[in-house]
């Protein structure tokens, strides 16, 4: 592929790009996973690097901006760059941001012209293009790096593909898959990779995160939002930051309004609701209400079980509804709402009926045990 059709695609809105904000190629910092950066640093100065590295970890704790900060650094090598942070000004930053660095190749799904969206799993044409990227000549002393974007995403003649290549790779040629569902990757392609895992950060990085993305990407919020934000995102800066900018604080809000109802449930304002969530267009604000509606339901659990504190707001719901009677069916309901959660991610169902489902177990559980 030429170099002005890769920056055709690189204009493109990518998947998985939270709007409003630079995507992991474009960001020059990686917070709060300095133990990651550690082994792979290591691992580069030992001069024995394994070609291949699965980066796993929850959605939105830096593992693309780590994948790429360390593809950066080991293509400065062949400039004499020794240094773990390459500089946003170096040539080598701007060509992996461009993705127009003849030595990096980004895997991703493609864009479907058709239908003016994003496939939705990586296909074996994507792959394919790794044939010609492998056998160009990197250079004496140069090192290629693909970044696979996101391996749990590949069909399985795109694993099928990926796999040989990973079996017999060029000399000095690293591999980055990233995933937030390593069980989703097949067997024989997890065998030939190191894994590394990423985990979410911890509150301090977290703050940083977040307040330097706000910072970089000049979007405004208030230190309140970024305080409830930051409470709720678990870690992930990618949840704090959906939190902050878009619509996640009012659906925060909604479904604590909703639990508090409980056992009562508006069926048709929920329905409407629902109707909002599941529009074209509106994955990424559905998935936000599914993670958030989970994230309740989880410290209400832990709540009833540790008396750990909650905020206010939760420890109403939790007092009212939540007890150490009923806590093993609170359990099973969360266990039961993350599992299907899962499973309609991993085969693209419904996932407004599952927010519907949800809700009227809840409100079976409710009327079933009460406190």
């Amino acid at each position: 592929m030429s170099a002005a059709a890769e920056r055709a695609r690189a204009s493109l809105v990518e998947p998985d790009r939270l709007a409003l904000f630079s995507t992991p190629r474009d960001v020059d910092r990686v917070f709060g996973q300095d133990e990651a950066v550690v082994e792979l640093e290591s691992a580069l100065r030992s001069g024995r690097m394994h070609h291949a590295w699965l980066l796993v970890g929850p959605e939105g704790v830096g593992k693309a901006t780590l994948a790429y900060s360390f593809a950066r650094t080991v293509l400065a090598q062949a400039v004499g760059h020794k240094a773990h942070n390459v500089d946003a000004d170096s040539p080598v930053f701007r060509k992996v941001a461009g993705l127009a660095h003849p030595n990096f190749l980004l895997i991703k799904r493609s864009w479907v012209e058709k239908t003016k969206r994003y496939s939705q799993w990586i296909g074996v044409d994507e792959v394919r293009r790794l044939r010609a990227f492998l056998g160009n000549t990197a250079g004496e002393g140069a090192w290629r790096v693909v970044i696979v974007d996101r391996a749990d995403e590949l069909n399985q003649n795109a694993a099928n593909a990926l796999l040989k290549a990973l079996e017999e790779p060029p000399p000095q040629t690293l591999f980055l898959l990233i995933s937030s569902a390593e069980g989703r990757i097949p067997v024989t392609i997890r065998s030939r990779t190191r894994t590394l895992r990423v985990a979410g950060l911890g509150a301090e990085d977290l703050e940083r995160a977040v307040r330097a993305a706000l910072e970089r990407d000049e979007q405004d919020a208030d230190d309140k939002t970024i305080t409830l934000a930051l409470s709720l995102s678990q870690g992930s800066v990618r949840r704090a930051l959906e939190l902050v900018s878009g619509e996640g604080i009012a659906l925060y809000e909604d479904i604590l309004a909703t639990f508090t109802a409980l056992p009562d449930l508006d069926g048709a304002k929920l329905h409407k609701q629902v109707e909002r969530l599941a529009g074209v267009g509106d994955s990424e604000r559905l998935e936000l209400y599914l993670a958030l509606l989970l994230g309740v339901m989880e410290r209400l659990v832990r709540h009833g079980a540790t008396g750990e504190g909650i905020g206010d707001a939760e420890a109403k719901i939790a007092n009212r509804l939540v007890s150490k009677a009923n806590l093993a069916e609170w359990a099973k309901a969360w266990e039961t709402l993350s599992e299907a959660r899962a499973e309609a991610f991993a085969f693209n169902l419904d996932r407004g009926l599952l927010v519907l489902d949800s809700w009227f177990r809840l409100q079976q559980l409710v009327g079933e045990h009460p406190v």
